[in-house]
């Protein structure tokens, strides 16, 4: 693995998130239909607001970013999403180190959610070392 750097982000960052967030949904199958402005727009009031990002990058980079936010007894980890190009060489693992050491410190547990259609994501959550616990259900209404 090349050098990864690690850096907290602003809202200068909110485009390049906007961008990595429209990957992350196509490449999870998320049913999310923002466009990128929105997503911008989002990004940027999650910042604003209770949630914290990180973004990884090389040479300047950017292969990915973590997005977060602290809990009352976890770190509820919303989205991590690493370059299509930069996948399987550690830098996923790499990252959450790094947060384990410089952002998550004092709370004892990290949640996050992962689409069950998403096998290629379960799978690296649990190598990562994390575990099953919950299922959410939900079902279509028929309207009114």
């Amino acid at each position: 693995m090349s050098d990864v750097e690690f850096h907290f982000a602003s809202a200068a960052d909110a485009p390049t998130l906007a961008q990595m967030n429209a990957e992350l949904i196509r490449d999870e199958g998320h049913r999310n239909s923002m466009t990128i402005p929105e997503l911008e727009q989002r990004m940027r009031g999650w910042l604003d607001g209770e949630y914290r990002a990180v973004v990884f990058e090389d040479d300047g980079q950017s292969l990915g970013y973590a997005l977060y936010r602290e809990d009352s007894d976890h770190f509820y980890l919303r989205q991590l999403f690493v370059s299509e190009s930069r996948r399987r060489q550690g830098i996923a693992s790499a990252a959450l180190d790094w947060l384990r050491a410089n952002a998550w410190a004092g709370v004892p547990r990290v949640r996050v959610e992962v689409l069950v259609g998403n096998a290629a994501g379960l799978e690296f959550w649990h190598s990562v070392g994390f575990e099953d616990y919950c299922l959410t259900l939900e079902m279509e209404s028929s309207g009114s």
